[in-house]
């Protein structure tokens, strides 16, 4: 009998223990668990130790989106769990088709940064919220690049961001997700438009070459021209200062042999005027230096006679008459 009572009370015990277990639920940071009550929604377990009912009390599990590497290749499955992750999820779309609006059809492939807030609408207002963001992300992004020539998709790159950001928070919003950015990875065109633009690139940069290699030669015709000019100005103004210079000095020379002949006639006259008339005594004198610069020379022989010659004996004459006195 007491061996009946101790195994009763065992099997009592360790129900007890599991139900115990069963009850008590530990939550990550960052993480929350949408617990329902025979199957309606009751609370939402946040971070820490939290304890529930069991069999009365279960996690409501939710659709995930998780990738898989296989074989050297990255896959996307979906899985099931009952802890909904509150941070930021970055989700990789593999590429896809896209048709532009000048009928390019390109392979765009993107990323998409969304965050949850509001647990109980991701998992009661959406059946599958990573296939349903995914299936979304695709649609927006093909009605966008849809409306944009190729051009404007190739340089538009922040703007389709921006678009697809604010179209996809919106679209969100109501599962309790919000997008908080979108990013273009790859735009590829299909070879033959690649090969066109690279070939339009190479030409563009051999005009731009051509461009400024005509600019510098341009330039360097100005600057040498202008050191040309600047080298005949400066040409002309020294040989215009070295003219005045040396008309300076024959002025100046000229004055001062002015001053030293005013200076001597001066003198002479001062001496002469005392004995004599000066001016017949200056008429002598120059009439002697001119016969002296005729008869220059050591071949000359000729002998020149004065045409008035009383003149030049009354001027000797008078020379005399000067000294005697």
């Amino acid at each position: 009998m007491a061996t009946g009572t101790i195994i009763i009370a065992g099997s009592v015990a360790f129900l007890i223990l599991i139900f115990a277990l069963k009850g008590l639920k530990i939550v990550q940071q960052s993480e929350v668990i949408i617990i329902e009550r025979l199957g309606r929604y009751n609370k939402t377990l946040e971070s820490g130790i939290n304890i529930i009912w069991p069999i009365i009390d279960a996690p409501r599990q939710i659709h995930w989106r998780k990738e898989v590497e296989y074989e050297g290749q990255v896959f996307s499955t979906y899985k099931l769990s009952n802890k909904i992750d509150l941070r930021e999820a970055v989700f990789d779309f593999p590429k896809q088709n896209v048709i532009t609006k000048d009928n390019v059809n390109v392979q765009i492939n993107a990323l998409l940064y969304f965050q949850i807030m509001d647990p109980v609408r991701a998992v009661y207002e959406i059946e599958n919220l990573p296939d349903a963001i995914e299936k979304l992300t695709q649609t927006t992004l093909r009605n966008v690049i849809g409306e944009l020539e190729l051009d404007q998709t190739l340089t538009s790159r922040d703007t389709i961001n921006s678009k697809l950001q604010t179209i996809l928070d919106d679209a969100t919003n109501k599962w309790g997700v919000k997008v908080n950015r979108v990013e273009l990875q790859d735009i590829n065109p299909p070879h033959d438009i690649q090969e066109a633009m690279n070939k339009q690139m190479y030409a563009e940069r051999e005009r731009r070459a051509q461009v400024l290699e005509a600019e510098g030669l341009k330039t360097a015709s100005i600057l040498e021209a202008e050191g040309v000019k600047e080298s005949e100005i400066n040409k002309a103004e020294g040989e215009k200062k070295s003219e005045i210079l040396k008309a300076e000095g024959i002025a100046q020379a000229k004055i001062t042999v002015a001053e030293a002949e005013a200076e001597a006639i001066r003198l002479i006259s001062n001496e002469i005027d005392k004995k004599g008339d000066p001016l017949k005594y200056l008429v002598a004198v120059k009439y002697i230096e001119t016969l002296e610069k005729m008869v220059e020379g050591e071949d000359n022989k000729t002998i020149y006679m004065p045409y008035e010659a009383t003149g030049v004996l009354s001027s000797l004459g008078g020379i005399k008459e000067l000294l005697n006195k």
